[in-house]
Formats: structure tokens, sequence, C-alpha cells
């Protein structure tokens, strides 16, 4: 039992020793249309609500462009640490990768 309750708080306090707060610099969110358009306006909506909770600037890097696909393959491309954010509507994320796969079978 002793063992037990010993293997049960190291894995319950073993989060707490390699916590760091989140963020701790400024988070960039990609958004793949130009300013202005609805997800654009929709992210900064959301990226003051977080920069204002959270403390850190979310700062909005639009690149609009091939229906979206080149901001989202630079949110694909970016490093995998969660300082990159995406903010895309569903056509990126869902109908061009398919297009792709068809395009690649050919």
């Amino acid at each position: 039992m002793r063992a037990f309750l010993a293997l049960l708080a190291s894995l319950l306090f073993a989060g707490l020793a390699c916590a760091q707060s989140y963020p701790s610099r400024s988070v960039k969110v990609i958004v793949p249309w130009p300013p202005g358009q609805a997800t654009d306006i929709a992210a900064r909506l959301v990226a003051q609500k977080l920069q204002d909770s959270l403390g850190q600037p979310f700062v909005i890097d639009n690149k609009p462009g091939a229906g979206g696909s080149i901001g989202s393959e630079a949110a694909a491309k970016s490093a995998p640490d969660g300082y990159t954010l995406l903010a895309a509507s569903s056509g990126p994320l869902c109908i061009m990768p398919n297009g792709k796969r068809s395009r690649m079978t050919r």
C-alpha cells in the first residue's frame, strides 16, 4: 500500500516539477486571409481576450493567398512549441488536403 501511495504521489507531482507558465513570450496567430475578413476579425477578438487573460501579446500575422493554403502551410511548418496558432476556416483544413491527396494518386 505504501508503494502504491508513493507511486501515486510521484505521478501527481511530476507535472509540477516540469511545469512552466504559458505563454512566457508573445504568441503569433496566423490568419490565412486578408485583414478585415470574417476569420481575421474573429481571430483579433479572441487574441485580444487571450492577451488580456494571459498577460502576453498575441500578434496577428495575416498570410493570405491560394485559398488559405499559404498561411495554413506556414503554421504547419512552424516550430511545434505552442507559440504559433492558426485561425482558419474549414476550407484550408478540410477540403485542400483531400485535393492534394487525389492529385497524388493519379
